[in-house]
């Protein structure tokens, strides 16, 4: 017996899922709340594994 999802006509193509998944990650985006900001402390630390970071490389 075959599902419905296992159907070809029930597919859909590479392009019409990526419109999909990108049009969700905007309506995500705008309904969630903006992040708060970083403490000074916590920002001093971030920058420091940046530096670190690129010091290795």
């Amino acid at each position: 017996m075959t599902t419905p999802a296992n159907n070809d006509v029930d597919q859909i193509d590479h392009k019409t899922c990526r419109s999909i998944c990108d049009a969700v990650g905007e309506r995500l985006q705008q309904s969630l709340h903006p992040e708060p900001s970083l403490t000074a402390r916590l920002q001093q630390l971030v920058n420091e594994l940046r530096r670190r970071e690129d010091d290795r490389h």
